[in-house]
């Protein structure tokens, strides 16, 4: 079995649409996909109608990325299986796009006001699906195709980093409150490529408390030693091990497709099956 449980598409930054998700993990052989956008549900009701009208054989878990600020780290909180009806994470979704779209506002604004550059919140918004989520790779963008750079690393460098004077930080949940809501609302949170996190091993004892069931494991970021290390770390409070690529667009160097890409074993999806029954029957 070939899985993948952390896929981004137009929903968020991804640059495929969720039909063009499942035609390419169709043609990477992939039997599980995780559509998992940032703080939105919104592809994976596209991608499961489009995969019954193309009689597809391709199973797809229900997921969602919670973007947080903690410390000064950008801390992502995975979340797997929730009902997306329950009222809190319903709010939460809601809190974190309303955070996102003032945040946008914001450096509108200051680029205007500080480098001269002139975007529209529509130049930015049409960068996305429909009611999906804005965030800096999408500002980037605009202000490339605005002239404001020659490239969107270029406008990274420049903009949309905290040393900018034209940056605005996001107001977020924080993990732990990501953590909690996604467990009421009956789904699997899991601690998202915690390598990029320099108080991961900390953090993770705080989150556990909290509700945490499991840490990414695997990941395109994650050395042998890292995986290591964090399946480790999973073993010493109980958790669950997932893993993905994290696929945002096909890569720069000749169109390569990553998604599915790493590897991940089976029991990964064995052992979020299990969980999920355990969770159903509590």
């Amino acid at each position: 079995m070939k899985i993948d449980l952390h896929i981004h598409t137009t929903y968020s930054d991804g640059m495929l649409s969720p039909e063009q998700i499942v035609d390419t993990a169709v043609d990477c052989g992939l039997d599980v996909i995780a559509l998992t956008d940032h703080d939105n549900v919104l592809s994976y009701k596209v991608a499961c109608d489009y995969l019954e009208n193309k009689k597809i054989n391709l199973e797809i878990i229900p997921g969602v990325e919670i973007n947080t600020i903690y410390k000064g780290f950008e801390v992502h909180i995975l979340g797997y299986f929730m009902d997306e009806k329950n009222s809190d994470f319903i709010e939460m979704l809601k809190f974190q796009q309303k955070a996102r779209i003032e945040q946008t506002h914001q450096i509108i604004k200051l680029l205007a006001k500080k480098q001269g550059i002139k975007i529209r919140f529509e130049d930015i918004q049409k960068l996305v699906a429909p009611l999906g989520s804005i965030g800096r790779p999408h500002i980037a963008r605009a202000i490339t195709n605005s002239g404001g750079t020659v490239n969107v690393m270029d406008a990274y460098a420049k903009f949309i980093n905290n040393n900018s004077d034209v940056y605005v930080e996001r107001k977020t949940v924080s993990p732990h409150d990501a953590v909690e809501v996604i467990s009421e609302a009956g789904g699997i949170p899991v601690f998202a490529h915690p390598i990029d996190v320099d108080i991961a091993d900390d953090l993770t004892c705080e989150l556990v408390s909290y509700g945490l069931r499991g840490i990414e494991a695997y990941h395109r970021k994650h050395s042998p030693a890292a995986v290591e290390h964090f399946s480790t770390l999973a073993e010493k409070y109980g958790l669950i091990v997932t893993g993905g690529s994290d696929f945002h667009a096909p890569s720069l160097n000749h169109g390569t497709i990553l998604m599915g890409k790493n590897f991940v074993p089976d029991w990964v999806y064995d052992k979020l099956i299990i969980e999920k029954k355990r969770i159903d029957l509590a």
